[in-house]
């Protein structure tokens, strides 16, 4: 598109509304008798100019505020809905997350799952909607900022005689001896701190220019913001997992790559005695049974030696021990480990003996791991116990089959075959807690319950976070850009003599009543009318004409 030339000779770029240099209106039928939009200076926006390409409509696309405030909105919404459910790193390792979903929620849950929201933060049209916040505050801040500092660069002292009568604080007054006024307008003009500039005896005065800028020192931090919000995703930059611990287990730390481990020497839960502790636990205690007072592991922490080979077992090397306690969490290598959940007594080992069932006599017994069943078990003399099944949380499906609804050891249940010499074909029994069955017939064997031993098992949270600078930095220029753009506002005074007249005007960008009462004093002692508010009188006028017809 043509290039606009004005009469002063300065080249425009098309769109433009007022020249850059003096600032004369380009397009008087579209602005007559109006007061002049000075929002961004009257220059050329891409996005109000072209409009041909794909280019120049994603572009106009994404310059729109109102699109910048929907997509905010949108991804609002989609954070709030995804709080409804916990997310798919805090639900309990017990069955798929797909079943787990339906099963606690029901159809709601189903959906839950199917639309991603259980895994919000990364999935993919989460992360759609957090570019797509950061690519409209990008075109946004450069379809505006990129013209108004052009516009602000190149304006001239000397305006044209229309500039000035269009803008909201105008007058023209008549001074004996224009030069004193002029000095006496300097004089206090630089007392208020405004930098002066002078051409043909005219005069801009100028102050708070940067504030204009505020806006879009926001959105830097806003986009460092979301930066930080996008490495998120990225592997190793962001880590929140579980790790379930067991008194006496030894297991590596999810997301290190299998190079540390942690070992759980104890866990213990203190909790408040109502007759002992402060009497404002008493209610809470009554309510519900027990109140945590405190709850720690007390951990060591190893890391895999060096000389470790692939398929060996780790050699383990100890770093430090540490107890993890409620907001103290074990820091090591950017990794942190905070005490978050426990379970108390979950089942860890049952022992069965196995017994003839008329002579009562004892054949051996056996002891099995709940969470890494042994699968044979030798009892010696010709006996001995095969797991053929192991139901760590049993119940009987819709078809009357047993299944289990978790991975946890909550209702175990088994079935046996049990071989001796008088059968060597083997005898089949489902055994659960306080159920001993013989699908096949009456066995001659038995296995009989004899025991149980129970754990307490930890949770902690593992986390780690390479963000959080970028997080820091991005909030630490938004509110740099807040402040910027709201306890400072850009003010100019522009004095023009025309003989033994004098014109004055002024425009900010934001507090008018403030430039009102400063321009007051800067004009006191010089002789020169203070600027006549241009915009309250025609409202002025038009409030007395409304109130005339209802009169009449």
């Amino acid at each position: 598109m043509k290039e606009v030339k004005c009469e002063c000779g300065h080249v425009n770029p098309h769109g433009t509304v007022l020249c850059e240099s003096c600032g004369i209106t380009l397009m008087e039928e579209k602005t007559q008798g109006k007061l002049h939009d000075m929002r961004y200076e009257g220059s050329a926006r891409r996005s109000q100019t072209y409009n041909k390409t794909m280019i120049d409509k994603i572009w106009n696309f994404f310059s729109s505020v109102k699109v910048g405030v929907w997509l905010i909105v949108i991804t609002l919404i989609a954070s709030a809905v995804g709080t409804i459910f916990p997310q798919e790193m805090y639900i309990p390792n017990i069955m798929t997350t797909a079943e787990y979903y339906e099963d606690q929620y029901g159809w709601l849950g189903k959906l839950y799952y199917d639309l991603g929201f259980h895994n919000l933060y990364s999935s993919w049209w989460y992360l759609v909607l957090i570019a797509s916040i950061g690519v409209s505050l990008v075109i946004c801040s450069i379809d505006r900022a990129v013209p108004l500092y052009r516009a602000l660069k190149k304006q001239r002292v000397t305006r044209h005689e229309s500039f000035l009568k269009r803008q909201r604080l105008f007058t023209v007054s008549t001074s004996e001896n224009v030069d004193e006024s002029f000095a006496k307008v300097k004089e206090n003009l630089k007392l208020r701190r405004y930098k002066i500039r002078e051409e043909d005896g005219n005069i801009l005065a100028e102050k708070g220019r940067f504030s204009r800028w505020g806006p879009y020192v926001n959105h830097c931090g806003l986009i460092i913001f979301l930066l930080g919000g996008m490495l998120r995703f990225v592997p190793g930059m962001y880590i929140d997992s579980m790790l379930w611990l067991r008194e006496g287990e030894t297991k590596v730390i999810p997301e290190t790559n299998g190079e540390y481990y942690l070992e759980n020497k104890e866990f213990t839960l203190e909790v408040y005695d109502k007759e002992k502790d402060n009497e404002a636990f008493s209610e809470a205690i009554e309510s519900a049974g027990m109140v945590p007072k405190n709850f720690q592991s007390d951990v060591i922490l190893y890391k895999k030696a060096d000389d470790s080979l692939p398929g060996e077992e780790a050699e383990l090397e100890e770093i430090k021990e540490h107890n993890i306690r409620v907001n103290q969490p074990l820091k090591f290598d950017g990794y942190a480990l905070y005490q978050t959940e426990y379970r108390l007594g979950e089942l860890s080992t049952m022992s069965f003996t196995l017994v003839n069932k008329v002579s009562k006599e004892e054949f051996g017994s056996l002891e099995i791991d709940l969470n890494e069943p042994q699968k044979n078990f030798d009892l010696g003399n010709g006996y001995s116990v095969e797991v053929m099944s192991y139901f760590p949380d049993f119940e009987f499906n819709d078809s009357g089959e047993p299944t289990t609804k978790s991975r946890i050891p909550n209702n175990p249940a088994f079935v046996f075959k049990m071989f001796s010499p008088e059968k060597p074909d083997g005898e089949i029994s489902f055994v659960a807690i306080q159920q001993n069955l013989e699908p096949f017939g009456d066995n001659e064997y038995q296995l009989r319950f004899s025991g149980i031993e129970t754990n307490d098992v930890t949770g902690l949270t593992v986390r780690k976070d390479l963000t959080l600078w970028l997080f820091a930095v991005g909030g630490f220029i938004f509110m740099v850009g807040v402040a910027q753009g709201s306890y400072w506002n850009h003010r100019r005074i522009w004095l023009r003599r025309k003989g033994d007249e004098i014109w004055v005007a002024a425009h900010t960008n934001k507090n008018w009543y403030g430039i009102k009462r400063e321009i007051s004093t800067i004009l006191e002692g010089s002789g020169i009318d203070e600027p006549i508010d241009q915009l309250q009188e025609k409202e002025d006028a038009n409030s007395q004409l409304k109130k005339d017809r209802e009169n009449e």
